[in-house]
């Protein structure tokens, strides 16, 4: 039992309350256990605990409560809450040989081969399509849902690595962010678990390789997995099924039911060379009925644009557009298999060429009007105006109220065009404008979140809080628009725009502080501690981003890179003479410490921490914040102490002393959030001092002020404190093992 309730408590590391639970094997164990580096090894520590029980009623007593709230925690039954595909099409002609060869995998009689299916063509062939065509009209046979896992990421040609897929199909599967097992191998087992049994159509998209779709290929009988990517995906055991081009006469019925006859009837003679053009791709087949029916026709002399089908002139669309020089001169496609495109690209306008190459300058996850008015330099109404003509002529994709992206052949062909047509020079002014967008955003939802917190980059220079109505909402604008804030950091790295890239990052603290995330930060915490070094190395935004990197990696159980990452900002706050960086950066080693159960040395560096802090003086940077890094600090040292306490069987006193004290500091500074969580370490201390009606007013407070401001990161856990047992008293880390706060630079 105690081995099962380690492996769980280890899997679950994800969540709150999976690492709090973490941090109490720590306090089992006498003298100086230390924390194991990866969470799969926990299971392998329950002889020792078991021994530490025998020995001591106590311990026995603080592990039978564990094991309790373990049960309640982990084994909650979960409610499958399957993600559907896209709506299938109306128009769907053909590909009867392809329907029926995925509908004799999948009623296939099951002889112990999982029932799999590799559809694949070339870009734009409908390959996708055919998968959905194929689930919505077998809908009944899947009474479990049909899931559907988008696979693409990152630059067109590129994919998901295979955790970050099963983390994209947990959450296609309703698994919140918090619950999904940190480790590759603990979120391959839950997804064959929660699929295991049910009768599901699984359609993995846009897949790059065996190894990727691999893990998400569902063992079960009732399971049916259809594959789909550009090519044959050599090792991938499914049955393959090429989709080949649609014959002239598909193709032709095709262009009719999306255009109209009449709009075909009358294209003449132009229109055997469009479909040469098209040469059977579905896509491009849609895409050009769209420009025809918009009255875009380039080439063909016997069809006049109808003025109310027209795309809204660039005068009145986009009013700063200038002259286009490429409208009859750019001649030919840049490659065959987009030929269509240069045709739909030459009639368009010119601002709303502009506005179709400048949006695709970065591979947005889904971007929203406003990054690419600036791009293109129009009016944010303009640009919204344009992307829907985009969307009408089938060059994006709606994927949410205001939210828009590219077909990965389309992306590559409006880079491409916005490489010839403006040139590097061009390009990178259009990307700049879109990150001070994107940076703007990001300061303003920032201030609003966390406003107590100092700053270090010029764009929180002359902004004022006010942009949103509470704290709840800032922080949930910034996770909605967090995958392209992530993207941005990435972005300004690699387009040379250093010191954009470290503000961006310093704006999504208060993502990672009260949301959690770390996982969807990591990238960019990564890219902008390198360009910090390579930009601005021994300086004080230099070992701000190393400290925030630190701190994610705390979260994650990474407690040697964090340590490095920790001494790399205390070498640069050394080097910028800056106190409080340097404060803020052993404090961080000692939230290290804390993670890895060595609480006597955590509370060690705490105390030298603050003694860095006392050097601050009159007219220091930082000699304003001294009264709150104490109080920080003093909420530090308590849970260090408290950890020393029931190591050793000490009092509880001093630890319960020193979390009083910061939870009087920050009431009285009107800090709801800070006052949250040491309540959180305080209501801890009582429950497993036996003392749970003290610890029930400290919760209930706590889950009120972390609700308002949106911080469901935490709340969950406390929830979980408060209806079933024990809270992590064990080596600290974790949103509440230190990861949330700092005495400098990190703000709890």
């Amino acid at each position: 039992m105690i081995t099962a309730t380690l492996a769980a408590v280890g899997s679950g590391m994800a969540n709150e309350a999976g690492k709090q639970l973490y941090l109490l094997v720590g306090g089992l164990f006498g003298g100086q256990a230390r924390a194991p580096e990866r969470s799969a090894e926990l299971a392998a520590l329950a002889p020792q605990l078991l021994e530490a029980a025998r020995r001591d009623p106590v311990v026995a007593g603080r592990l039978a409560e564990l094991q309790g709230l373990a049960l309640r925690t982990f084994q909650q039954p979960m409610v499958l809450s399957v993600t559907p595909p896209p709506p299938a099409i109306r128009t769907f002609v053909d590909r009867q040989e392809p329907l029926r060869r995925l509908r004799r995998e999948a009623l296939r009689k099951h002889d112990g081969r999982p029932r799999r299916a590799l559809l694949y063509g070339p870009e734009g062939i409908g390959t996708t399509g055919l998968a959905v065509q194929f689930g919505a009209s077998a809908h009944d046979r899947y009474p479990d849902g049909r899931l559907y896992v988008d696979l693409a990421g990152g630059r067109a040609g590129t994919g998901l690595d295979a955790e970050a897929a099963l983390r994209s199909a947990l959450r296609g599967l309703g698994v919140p962010d918090g619950d999904i097992p940190p480790g590759p191998g603990d979120r391959a087992a839950l997804f064959q678990r929660l699929v295991d049994g049910r009768r599901m159509l699984v359609i993995l998209d846009h897949a790059h390789s065996a190894a990727q779709a691999g893990p998400l290929l569902a063992a079960s009988a009732d399971v049916f997995t259809v594959v789909v990517a550009r090519r044959r995906l050599p090792g991938l055991d499914a049955a393959p099924i090429a989709v080949e081009p649609l014959s002239r006469r598909h193709s032709l019925h095709l262009l009719k039911e999306a255009a109209g006859s009449d709009v075909v009837g009358r294209l003449g003679p132009a229109l055997p060379a469009a479909l040469a053009r098209c040469a059977g791709s579905p896509y491009a087949l849609w895409a050009t009925a769209a420009q025809w029916a918009a009255g875009l026709v380039p080439d063909a002399g016997t069809l006049v644009p109808d003025a109310r089908t027209r795309v809204p002139d660039a005068g009145t669309l986009l009013p700063h557009a200038g002259p286009r020089t490429d409208d009859t001169t750019g001649g030919g496609s840049v490659s065959d298999g987009d030929a269509f495109l240069d045709d739909i690209y030459r009639a368009l306008d010119p601002g709303l060429a502009r506005l179709y190459r400048r949006a695709a300058l970065w591979p947005w996850p889904a971007f929203t009007a406003g990054p690419v008015a600036a791009a293109a330099e129009v009016t944010e109404e303009a640009a919204g105006a344009g992307l829907d003509c985009l969307v009408e002529l089938r060059l994006l994709e709606r994927v949410g109220p205001g939210r828009h992206r590219y077909r990965p052949l389309v992306l590559g062909h409006a880079e491409r065009m916005a490489s010839r047509d403006d040139g590097v020079p061009g390009c990178s002014r259009a990307m700049e404008r879109t990150l001070q967008w994107y940076l703007r955003f990001a300061v303003q939802a920032d201030l609003d979140a966390l406003p107590e917190r100092w700053h270090l980059g010029a764009a929180y220079e002359g902004a004022t809080p006010g942009t949103y109505p509470d704290r709840g909402r800032a922080l949930a604008a910034l996770l909605d628009e967090l995958d392209n804030l992530v993207q941005a950091v990435l972005a300004a790295g690699e387009f040379g725009f250093g010191d954009t890239a470290c503000s961006l990052m310093e704006a999504l603290w208060a993502v990672q502080l009260k949301a959690g995330r770390h996982e969807t930060l990591l990238p960019a915490l990564r890219a902008a501690a390198q360009v910090a070094d390579t930009v601005c190395p021994g300086t004080r935004m230099a070992g701000r981003m190393h400290i925030y990197l630190a701190s994610a990696l705390i979260e994650t159980l990474g407690f040697d890179e964090a340590e490095r990452e920790a001494e790399a900002a205390l070498v640069a706050e050394r080097r910028a003479g800056h106190l409080r960086g340097q404060a803020t950066a052993v404090e961080t080693l000692g939230r290290v410490k804390l993670a890895r159960w060595a609480f006597r040395e955590a509370d060690d560096l705490f105390a030298e921490s603050g003694r860095i802090a006392d050097g601050i003086g009159p007219g220091d940077d930082g000699v304003d914040d001294l009264p709150r890094i104490r109080a920080l600090l003093q909420r530090f040292r308590g849970r260090a102490q408290r950890g020393i306490a029931l190591r050793e069987g000490l009092p509880l006193d001093e630890a319960e002393g020193r979390l009083t004290d910061a939870i009087r500091f920050f009431d009285e500074r009107g800090e709801r959030y800070n006052g949250a969580r040491a309540r959180t370490d305080l209501a801890e201390l009582y429950v497993l001092s036996g003392r749970r009606d003290a610890a029930l007013p400290l919760i209930d407070w706590a889950v009120r002020a972390l609700a308002e401001e949106n911080a469901g990161y935490h709340v969950a856990y406390l929830r979980a404190l408060r209806d079933g047992g024990a809270g992590g008293e064990g080596g600290e880390g974790g949103p509440n093992r230190g990861g949330a706060g700092s005495a400098g630079t990190t703000p709890t």
